[in-house]
């Protein structure tokens, strides 16, 4: 028997979160690959009874698909760190900050990393009145996926919040231009991708096919893929990453250099057929089965 074959590999999927159809869909397309890759593996759709399930399974690796709130903002991270299961991505701590938006660019300020003027608000204070000069972006402080993303253009009046956003949100200057993605993978970057949408880059255009096209390696300048591929790295250092990263950009190409400005860093990106890092990585020479491969052997715990 093979040590891929003797080693039993859990694959969290699906949970609670507003991410749910997305991790299901990331779930089982790593499940799959994984098995293609000779490991023995277990798929399991994270619910309240999830430590007894694992306990009961008694997985060597927790292959972590989960995507948003309780998935990847450092709650199921310290599950596993209290069971004493290795775990795929990042830890505890990189997670929980990468997922908190606000304190996250914190975090990249420190590190002398371009980012949006942004602040905390409250909903009905949003709702009230602009509380920055127009265009802004609203969004949920730790959501993912663009759930519950407002864009509020000029000319617009205020936003009228639906019932389930969170009473605290984010608002961000609104930065113009093309969408650009870079993913680390260890201590490397994997390349840049231009994301092409007919609009907004909404849940839809992320997730549902035909809704956006992907252009890797994007055909940018040298200084702008240089820049994308040293901030990406900083980011993914700056919040203490694990494994893999994605770090979204905007460009204003106008600007040039100047018109590079980070979004956020996802420590869990999605794995699903229309993602961006699984491409980048078959781009430069990583198969999706070989990626998943690596994330279960660079697992860990005690981070």
């Amino acid at each position: 028997m093979s040590s891929r074959a003797s080693q039993k590999v859990a694959v969290l999927m699906g949970g609670p979160s507003a991410e749910r159809e997305v991790s299901l869909s990331s779930g089982r397309e790593c499940a799959a690959a994984l098995r293609d890759e000779g490991f023995n593996v277990v798929e399991v759709d994270a619910g309240p009874d999830l430590a007894t399930r694992l306990s009961e399974i008694s997985p060597d690796v927790v292959f972590n698909a989960l995507h948003g709130r309780w998935g990847e903002d450092g709650c199921v991270q310290g599950m596993l760190e209290w069971l004493r299961i290795p775990y795929t991505h990042s830890g505890v701590l990189a997670s929980a900050l990468a997922m908190d938006k606000e304190r996250s660019k914190e975090a990249y300020r420190a590190a002398g990393l371009p980012v949006c003027e942004s602040g905390l608000f409250t909903k009905a204070d949003v709702m009230a009145g602009h509380v920055m000069p127009v265009p802004y972006v609203v969004k949920p402080n730790n959501e993912g996926s663009s759930v519950g993303v407002y864009l509020v253009e000029e000319g617009a009046a205020p936003p009228v919040l639906s019932d389930d956003m969170p009473e605290i949100v984010m608002v961000e200057t609104f930065a113009p231009g093309r969408e650009l993605t870079t993913t680390v993978v260890g201590d490397k970057a994997l390349g840049v991708t231009d994301i092409i949408t007919d609009g907004w880059y909404d849940y839809d255009a992320k997730y549902v096919p035909g809704g956006s096209r992907h252009e890797v390696p994007a055909n940018i300048p040298q200084d702008i893929t240089d820049a994308c591929f040293d901030y990406a790295l900083r980011a993914h250092e700056a919040l203490g990453c694990r494994g893999i990263s994605r770090t979204d950009f905007r460009w204003d190409e106008s600007r040039g250099i100047g018109g590079l400005i980070l979004l956020e860093t996802n420590t869990q990106p999605g794995m699903t057929p229309t993602s961006l890092t699984p491409e980048q990585a078959q781009v430069s020479g990583m198969g999706f089965g070989k990626l998943c491969a690596w994330l279960v052997e660079d697992a860990s715990w005690q981070r």
